[in-house]
């Protein structure tokens, strides 16, 4: 189930807000306005109005903005999702929480237990620092979890809310990319042992890989404003040394080769990483449409992204075979391969 915040601007709205906070010289606030136009997003969602991040205050304020506003979109998130399955929150055994844009202990899994009745035994995994590869990797742990309890249920949360990481200070090319790109949003996945029916997909397999020497590629620096962002053109170059020989050899274990893959579910990291995928997998723009969709409509929401691609392609004819991928920071990889039951 995606759910986003309830403040919705278009990406010219949000470039005039920012701009002068970010880009002290003329010079700079074309290149910034000029990078944010070049993204394919037309709106996204912001945790706050958009006046209010003039004045975000310290990193202590804005972790306790995330704090809030995370636990109130992951409840609406897992409460609806729970909901069109037929199931309520006690039915619930395990959760795997992850976010990489605000920090908190409790854990936001944590503070729903009371809120929504979760069991207070049910089972939890907190993750910090999967970033965007974290939607996919989440799935795929889940699913872990579940191949030994085949009679539970398991579910996934991801929120994300980066406008609340807008680093005022920073004229850097890494933060002008990261102001127009990301966007506020979370997503909860419900999943289920084989033991239990629920429509949908099955996941089939899944692979996670973390490649050498590229640590410093993409990620977060923590300093005194709170995260700042590391980004930089290298992700597409590792896309492009590994992609290709790592997606065939995860399908050709499955017995499956590309010609076999229905639907592809792209992270929609930003133009250019979409483009890195589709240009190492020899696939046509039109394969990675649902996430193109996805970055149009709500920018790149980190860990949540490829979920919210997911529900937008959820419902798919029997006997549909589908590769849901991401990348993060590590640089790190993950694919997960769901079929869709005759």
């Amino acid at each position: 189930m995606p759910v986003v915040p309830d403040h919705c601007y278009t990406q010219a709205e949000i470039t005039a807000a920012i701009a002068p906070m970010l880009a002290t010289q003329e010079s700079h606030r074309a290149v910034l306005e000029r990078v944010h136009a070049n993204s394919r997003i037309a709106t996204r969602y912001t945790a706050l109005p958009l006046e209010r991040y003039s004045d975000l205050g310290t990193f202590t304020q804005t972790n306790e903005l995330f704090i809030e506003v995370a636990t109130d979109l992951t409840a609406r998130a897992l409460r609806t999702a729970l909901k069109e399955c037929g199931l309520a929150p006690r039915d619930v055994d395990f959760v795997f929480f992850t976010s990489v844009t605000g920090i908190s202990a409790p854990s936001i899994d944590a503070l729903l237990i009371a809120r929504l009745g979760l069991r207070a035994d049910v089972k939890r995994i907190p993750s910090y620092g999967l970033g965007c590869v974290a939607g996919a990797a989440g799935l795929a742990r889940v699913n872990d979890y579940l191949v030994g309890h085949p009679d539970e249920v398991g579910v996934l949360l991801a929120v994300e809310l980066c406008s609340l990481t807008l680093q005022r200070t920073d004229e850097s090319m890494a933060n002008y990319v990261a102001s127009g790109l990301f966007g506020d949003g979370a997503a909860a996945v419900v999943l289920v042992g084989d033991r239990r029916t629920q429509p949908g997909p099955r996941i089939l397999d899944t692979r996670s890989l973390v490649y050498p020497d590229s640590e410093g590629v993409i990620g977060f620096n923590v300093g005194e404003t709170g995260f700042e962002i590391v980004l930089t053109a290298e992700v597409s170059e590792v896309i492009a040394r590994h992609f290709p020989s790592n997606v065939a050899s995860f399908l050709a274990d499955n017995s499956l080769g590309q010609d076999d893959v229905d639907t592809w579910f792209a992270h929609p990291g930003g133009p250019r990483i979409l483009e890195s995928f589709a240009d190492a997998l020899r696939l046509p723009d039109e394969a990675l449409a649902l996430s193109y969709e996805s970055l149009s409509r709500v920018g790149n929401l980190s860990s949540a992204s490829v979920l919210h691609v997911l529900a937008s392609g959820f419902d798919q004819p029997p006997g549909t075979q589908a590769v849901l991928f991401a990348v993060g920071p590590g640089v790190s990889a993950e694919f997960v391969l769901l079929g869709w039951p005759e």
